[in-house]
Formats: C-alpha cells, sequence, structure tokens
C-alpha cells in the first residue's frame, strides 16, 4: 500500500493518516494503544500528532493486519521478532569488529 503524505511535513493528525489509510480515526487510535512501535505525541489539545516514523510503523502494521492478514496478537509478534533481529545483527556486527580488530594486532605483530 502507498500511502501519499508529504515527505516534507513533520507531524500529522489523526485525520490525516486516517484518509491516507483509507480507515475511521478509531482504527488508528486503538493501534497506537496495542502497538508499543507507535510513539504519536499529544499537542496542548491532548490531539495525537503522528511523526514519520509513526507512518513507518503505521504502514507495516497495516501490512501485516489488513494485507496479509495477522492477529493483533501475531502482528506484535511479528514486530518483536522483527526488532529482535535487528538487534542481534547489531550484536553480530560489534563481534565481527572486534574480532577484526584482534587479528589485525595479531598481524602486526607477526
Amino acid at each position: 500500500m502507498h500511502i501519499e503524505l508529504s515527505p516534507d511535513k513533520r507531524y500529522f493528525s489523526i485525520g490525516e493518516l486516517a484518509k491516507a489509510f483509507n480507515v475511521n480515526a478509531s482504527l488508528i487510535r486503538f493501534w497506537d494503544k496495542e502497538f508499543d512501535i507507535l510513539k504519536p505525541r499529544k499537542n496542548a489539545k491532548g490531539n495525537r500528532m503522528f511523526t514519520q516514523e509513526d507512518v513507518k510503523n503505521l504502514q507495516l502494521i497495516y501490512h501485516l493486519v489488513k494485507e496479509r492478514g495477522f492477529t493483533l496478537d501475531g502482528a506484535k509478534t511479528h514486530l518483536k521478532e522483527g526488532q529482535k533481529k535487528t538487534l542481534d545483527k547489531f550484536e553480530i556486527i560489534n563481534k565481527l569488529e572486534g574480532i577484526k580488530a584482534q587479528l589485525l594486532s595479531i598481524k602486526a605483530e607477526l
């Protein structure tokens, strides 16, 4: 699903997102409560203001739930596993960089 929102804009209202995703604002409000990865700010009136990062996460949630048919729990699990995989890759890269530094040190001593 391609969402057409201004890439220059920093914050989007729930109404703008509801229109872009062609869903009710109540669904986005519900997803905001259910998914920890959504972190909209609230303005002085208490209205949710979503960032570009929130929009990307909403697209992922929409894809999992609406297009792939995941349950909410299934989508939450999938998102958490995705974060874990990213963290695992980061740890692996750090370990490999440490090994590379050790090998270069050994090479220099030879």
